[in-house]
Parts: C-alpha cells; sequence; structure tokens
C-alpha cells in the first residue's frame, strides 16, 4: 500500500480506466480525494459542497446500482474521531438533501474510515458510499461491495 492508495484492494477492478488512475495516483504521489487533487482523477461534477464534505457522483459505481454517490471529507482525515461534531450534521443534511431531490425509498450507506486492510477502500480518505439500486428492476442482481 502506498499512503494514499490499497491496490489490493484495487485489484479486483485494476483492468481499465479504473486501474490507469490508480497507477497514477501512486506514481503522483498524492490522495486523490483531496480537494487539491481530486479534478484531475475525479471527473464528474460536485453535486453540493459545504464545509466539509463533497457529494459527487461515483465515477466507479457499483454494478447493479441506479445511484452511487460517494460523500468525500474535505480535509485528509482517515478516522472517525477526527470528524467534528458540525461535519457530522453537515453529512445528515447532504444524506437528507440527496434522498430527497431523488425521492430515494432505500439504500445502502457505507463509510470507508481507517486501516484500509480492514475497509475494503482503494483510497486512505474518509469517505461514505451512499448505494442505491433499481427497486422496479425484478431481474436485477444484488450489488457486491468488497469490504476488508
Amino acid at each position: 500500500m502506498s499512503d494514499f492508495v490499497n491496490f489490493d484492494n484495487a485489484a479486483h477492478r485494476s483492468g481499465g480506466i479504473y486501474g490507469n488512475v490508480i497507477s497514477q495516483v501512486q506514481k503522483d504521489g498524492v490522495c486523490p480525494f483531496c480537494p487539491e487533487s481530486l479534478a484531475k482523477y475525479h471527473k464528474n461534477p460536485i453535486l453540493k459542497e459545504g464545509k466539509f464534505w463533497l457529494l459527487t457522483d461515483n465515477l466507479y459505481p457499483y454494478e447493479g446500482s441506479k445511484y452511487h454517490e460517494l460523500l468525500i471529507h474535505k480535509a485528509h482525515i482517515t478516522t472517525f474521531a477526527e470528524i467534528s461534531k458540525e461535519a457530522w450534521d453537515e453529512l445528515n443534511e447532504f444524506i437528507n438533501y440527496f434522498t430527497g431531490e431523488h425521492a430515494i425509498p432505500g439504500g445502502t450507506f457505507i463509510m470507508r474510515f481507517g486501516d484500509t486492510r480492514y475497509t475494503g477502500a482503494s483510497v486512505a480518505h474518509l469517505h461514505a458510499n451512499f448505494v442505491s439500486p433499481d427497486g422496479e428492476d425484478r431481474d436485477r442482481k444484488p450489488i457486491i461491495v468488497r469490504i476488508g
């Protein structure tokens, strides 16, 4: 693992564009989720920006998801202990905003924190995945998420 990328966790998606981006992040030696680097590696627009969080469509959504959003803490932190009460409140506002805007009846919220050997995350920067499938699709397959 480099300081910012866990290649073991990225290996299952190492081919194609994602693999190229992860390799470039390693070469550059920067965190791809920090605001000063995000635009270089993440081409989707920021949907909402607050004092603590960014909300954006995941550039590499999980297969089967109708919505797959990333909520990225703007400061480079990795643990829950580093999240202020104000940041928790803002995160709640962002989740309510997105679910309300899209009338999302249900989904899953996964927050990646701490040592990436335990989280399944490719990037060592506190972030959350908000995922919701197309519940109307009777033929849909389950969404598979790597953890650990």
